[in-house]
């Protein structure tokens, strides 16, 4: 499924709980973390939308490693003497060049992302918040996951709930778990729709669960993801009204 769909029903899977879940306050920030969430598993795809995102440096990160080279091998020869650091800043600096020069696609997003979950790593060692620095770890490894394995289990959707269980606690925000779990299995079930299912026991049951009416990128395939997209906030929002009494 694309993830402008699944982007919509982690956003309408926000306004469910936070319409038709006693307790849970109507929070525009709690919607827009289900929206987030729904997205989360995909960071094991290349051309998802949250990949990109969290990956802002990927443009950069190749320049970095040339640059880096560059300053090394500068470094090496004005402040260096003849001998053996001399020749082993220039191999380190010829090794960072060709590593930044070869570096393309794929392997530079999964790179950007490293960076950013290690940034968010620290940042939580610095606050000491166990689930920031969790949530970054999260956002390090997805990348180098196979797609719909591991981000695409139950086992995966309970890390991430408990995650927002931590940011609930750490932040006393009622619902983080809630919203941040919803839009997670939002993704899980909306890609069960899909010809390749969805593995949710992995690896204790490596069986794909599918009920296949989607065929993703196709015409008929589109159409029937607006469809559901269209019925699913039809039906919401007519709970939500319907509970408001009006």
């Amino acid at each position: 499924m694309r993830g402008s769909s699944h982007l919509a029903i982690g956003l309408i899977t926000g306004v469910a709980i936070a319409g038709l879940v006693p307790g849970i306050p109507f929070s525009p920030a709690g919607i827009a973390l289900a929206g987030f969430s729904s997205l989360a598993p995909d960071l094991d795809h290349p051309g998802s939308r949250l990949s990109k995102r969290l990956g802002f440096a990927q443009n950069y990160v190749r320049w970095a490693f040339i640059v880096g080279a560059a300053v090394l091998a500068a470094y090496t020869h004005f402040l260096l003497p003849p001998g053996p650091d001399r020749r082993m800043g220039f191999t380190a600096a010829l090794a960072f060049g060709l590593i930044g020069a070869a570096m393309q696609g794929d392997a530079t997003r999964k790179l950007a992302l490293l960076f950013t979950g290690l940034c968010t790593v620290v940042a939580g060692l610095y606050t000491e918040y166990v689930w920031l620095s969790m949530l970054g770890c999260f956002v390090a490894v997805a990348p180098y996951t196979s797609h719909r394995t591991w981000t695409h289990t139950l086992w995966a959707a309970a890390l991430w709930t408990y995650i927002g269980h931590l940011a609930n606690q750490s932040l006393g925000w009622h619902g983080v778990a809630l919203f941040a779990g919803g839009g997670y299995l939002s993704h899980l079930l909306a890609d069960t729709l899909t010809k390749a299912g969805v593995k949710y026991f992995m690896p204790l049951w490596d069986v794909s669960v599918k009920i296949p009416l989607i065929r993703t990128g196709s015409k008929s395939g589109n159409f029937l993801e607006v469809a559901i997209c269209a019925g699913y906030g039809l039906l919401v929002l007519g709970l939500v009204v319907g509970r408001m009494g009006f």
